[in-house]
This record gives C-alpha cells, structure tokens and sequence, in this order.
C-alpha cells in the first residue's frame, strides 16, 4: 500500500508543479521565444522546435541543461541564463497548456 501512495504522488508532481507557476508570469517572461518559437509555442521556422504542448518538466530540464552548459546553443545559452528557476518553471507551464 505504502508503495502505491508513494507512485501515485509521484506521478502528481508536474501537475503540483504546473499549478504553482505563474502562468501571467511565464507568458511575460516567454514573449521573447515567441520570435523563433511562435505564438504559443508553435513555431513557423522548421530548424525551431515547437514548445506548445511539451511537458513543463523537460522544458525546463532542457533550459537548465542551456544556462549549466550541459547543452549548448548560441542563442538559447543566453536566454537560459538570463532565467531564475521560478521564471523555467513558469515560461515551462506558459508553453505546456498549450496542445
């Protein structure tokens, strides 16, 4: 029993997560990415991907990857570094309502 309320919470934590972001603040904080990424996430540049839809979590495991050099990329590195973690998982729950 103890094991199944242990995965059920588990699996309720993006969605914890996504509730506490400041979706006002994440579109804010997004209108920057909209010139490669589109409006709501849907981009119109092939070599850019869409961010609408994608799960908050990786959003903002992929921008923390850019701002501690675990991934890099001349235009994201940047943008990533000018980002607080409060300000990842906002514009990660902006995008994620997305479909």
């Amino acid at each position: 029993m103890k094991k199944l309320i242990l995965t059920c919470t588990l699996c309720l934590l993006p969605l914890i997560n996504a509730a506490a972001a400041d979706l006002a603040a994440g579109e804010k904080k997004a209108a920057v990415c909209l010139a490669c990424h589109g409006k709501e996430g849907h981009s119109v540049i092939k070599t850019y991907p869409n961010l609408a839809g994608q799960h908050a979590e990786y959003l903002i495991d992929a921008l923390k990857g850019y701002r501690d050099g675990a991934r890099t990329n001349p235009i994201m590195v940047p943008m990533a570094k000018a980002l607080s973690d409060e300000d990842m998982q906002n514009v990660a729950a902006y995008f994620a309502q997305f479909k």
